[in-house]
């Protein structure tokens, strides 16, 4: 499914380059970080919940990272790029200044989606137009042996999220906001409706797990990247309106 909009139209707030289609609601309280919204008064999205990801700083080197995570579990890595210019570029007013009349294409993208309603920025539009945006951005540096990064950047409301689902290794960074994570390994489904939002996971089915039931999880803030292995099973719920880049090794 695909469909297009500019990207400055006033759709759910400013919910452009990624789109989810609910609980977009309750955006009125204004953060200094880049103009963005925040949540975090809200009794079902502010609680950041336990972090069980391992948490490494900028002197993780590539060695270690391939020998103890690159195939075998997620990590959060704080400081291993400089992305303040980017940082900048992605605030609120300087997004609208430089792209808010751009069109810009969004489809699906994820191996499981409520209903198909989770829209993203991804290779159907003109890069040559977005490439100022992305060409600011400083990548995390460990990559795998034959993969290259493609990026996905997105803005989307607090309560959003995207269900479970994996595909291929990868990292994410939040820019603005917060993002909270719930991972699984290859070999442990979990357990959730297809149909449903993180958000309902969160409120009907997680309190219901077992300790052994529990995903690894963790709330990533701006400047920290999450790394996951391969088809690993993620879900996603935003805490704030976040600002985020995800970089796609395949």
């Amino acid at each position: 499914m695909q469909c297009f909009m500019k990207f400055g139209d006033s759709m759910y707030g400013f919910l452009f380059l990624l789109i989810h289609l609910v609980g977009v609601e309750n955006l009125e309280h204004l953060e200094d970080g880049g103009g963005w919204f925040s949540n975090k008064y809200s009794v079902t999205t502010r609680e950041e919940g336990p972090c069980t990801v391992e948490i490494r700083d900028a002197s993780l080197t590539y060695s270690e990272f391939m020998r103890s995570y690159a195939y075998s579990k997620p990590v959060i890595i704080r400081g291993i790029a400089d992305n303040s210019d980017f940082r900048a570029f992605c605030s609120k007013k300087n997004l609208l200044r430089w792209y808010g009349d751009r069109l810009v294409r969004l489809s699906t993208a994820n191996t499981y989606s409520y209903n198909k309603d989770t829209l993203y920025f991804f290779g159907d539009n003109n890069f040559t137009e977005w490439r100022s945006l992305f060409q600011k951005y400083n990548a995390p540096p460990f990559s795998l042996p034959g993969t290259v990064g493609a990026y996905s950047f997105g803005i989307a409301g607090a309560g959003t999220g995207v269900p479970f689902h994996w595909h291929g290794p990868g990292y994410s960074e939040v820019v603005y906001g917060r993002k909270r994570w719930f991972l699984y390994p290859p070999d442990k489904n979990p357990k959730f409706h297809p149909n449903r939002t993180t958000l309902s996971w969160l409120l009907d089915i997680y309190p219901s797990l077992s300790e052994e039931q529990h995903p690894i999880q963790c709330t990533i803030h701006p400047g920290e990247v999450l790394y996951f292995p391969d088809r690993w099973w993620h879900a996603t719920l935003n805490l704030d309106t976040s600002v985020f880049i995800s970089t796609f090794l395949g």
